[in-house]
């Protein structure tokens, strides 16, 4: 896993099994080239599995492997860490942002 994008697929896909369109609706700023590319690396490493149904147009669907899941596991938490030290509404959080910062 070598993208930056890998690692907000496996936290999209940390809770639910997704549709390739469902993941780019759910992954701001990645493209389609770049959403399909990061997919393909990451079902190669098996940390995410794929699923084609043959329907008309056939239906893709994702989900992490068990190795992914104890990959994505810390990543989700610690985007949720860095997102509530982030928060603005948390009066405590502001010297460890402009420390951050400096």
């Amino acid at each position: 896993m070598t993208s930056r994008w890998g690692v907000w697929v496996l936290i999209a896909l940390q809770h639910n099994d997704l549709r390739f369109y469902e993941l780019r609706e759910s992954i701001q700023g990645i493209s389609e080239k770049m959403l399909a590319q990061t997919l393909r690396g990451l079902v190669k490493d098996s940390l995410v599995w794929r699923n084609v149904e043959s329907t008309t147009p056939p239906q893709v669907t994702y989900g992490l492997t068990e190795f992914g899941r104890t990959v994505g596991e810390p990543l989700t938490e610690l985007l949720a860490r860095i997102t509530r030290q982030l928060s603005p509404d948390d009066a405590d959080s502001e010297p460890a942002v402009e420390a951050a910062r400096s």
